[in-house]
């Protein structure tokens, strides 16, 4: 399944075979590719480790963005999928991209290995693994989040992006810590 989403209202069949012509032949030179999903302001370590993972196997890195401020609203029998915002006065996706490409940019650039970001939508965990699937990857690398209340409520509903992905698909998944570990006396779910 292909998850680039259409940000126009309207698209015709002719730009939608385009895209999904286009999606295709991205996820072609994608093949065996390490899957890295980022996040806005998150931790360079996550990049920097998948790259360095990218590096070791001799394949792309793919970035995966996950646009949670839209949804899937149907495929096309080619591939092309339509995406809807949850709400119409969002723009929020196409900012968190922006920074998503500059942070790789600044990371990656000169690195020495084949990187390119992919824009996907609606839930991260099911979206990285029909990207997984496409393009038949090697590797996933998540990041945690960051600690407090608010994460600690949302994964205990949700489950954790990892977590997810580790029961729904069978490819080795590296889970990147982002800060300063907990110590062993201290609580994860604080009251």
């Amino acid at each position: 399944m292909a998850l680039m989403t259409d940000e126009a209202s309207e698209t015709t069949g002719a730009e939608a075979a385009t895209q999904a012509a286009t999606e295709a032949a991205a996820d072609a030179a994608a093949h065996g590719a390490v899957i890295v999903g980022v996040i806005p302001e998150q931790s360079t370590r996550v990049l920097k480790e998948a790259a360095r993972y990218a590096r070791l196997f001799g394949v792309p890195l793919l970035i995966a963005h996950v646009d949670v401020t839209r949804f899937v609203t149907y495929e096309d029998p080619d591939g092309y999928v339509h995406s809807a915002p949850i709400d119409m006065n969002l723009t929020g996706g196409a900012a968190d991209l922006a920074a998503v490409t500059t942070t790789a940019t600044g990371v990656l650039d000169g690195s020495g290995i084949t990187w390119s970001v992919r824009q996907l939508v609606g839930d991260p965990a099911l979206a990285i693994k029909h990207l997984a699937d496409d393009v038949d990857a090697r590797l996933i690398v998540v990041g945690t989040r960051r600690r407090g209340i608010g994460e600690s409520i949302r994964e205990f509903f949700t489950g954790s992006v990892a977590a997810r992905l580790a029961h729904r698909q069978q490819r080795p998944i590296l889970v990147v810590p982002l800060g300063e570990p907990i110590t062993d006396d201290e609580e994860i779910w604080p009251a």
